[in-house]
């Protein structure tokens, strides 16, 4: 049985296709894009949690995002 982990970002209307395609590199399938309460869109992602724990976990791979787009080093 497949085991799956979830993540949630917010997306920047002037930079989805970045936001979105830099979460696909990372394994991670674009569920739905929901207004947020706040009127912004935000995207629900999945993918497979792996035996080996090859994949980052999600907290990780979400600092990282921020990092990135926050224009910090990766």
């Amino acid at each position: 049985m497949t085991t799956w982990e979830y993540l949630t970002t917010p997306l920047l209307i002037h930079n989805t296709a970045a936001i979105l395609n830099n979460w696909g590199k990372q394994g991670w399938e674009l569920v739905q894009v929901v207004q947020g309460p706040e009127g912004g869109l935000v995207a629900y992602f999945k993918r497979p949690v792996t035996q080996d724990g090859s994949n980052d976990t999600g907290l990780a791979a979400a600092a990282q995002a921020a990092r990135q787009f926050d224009g910090g080093a990766a």
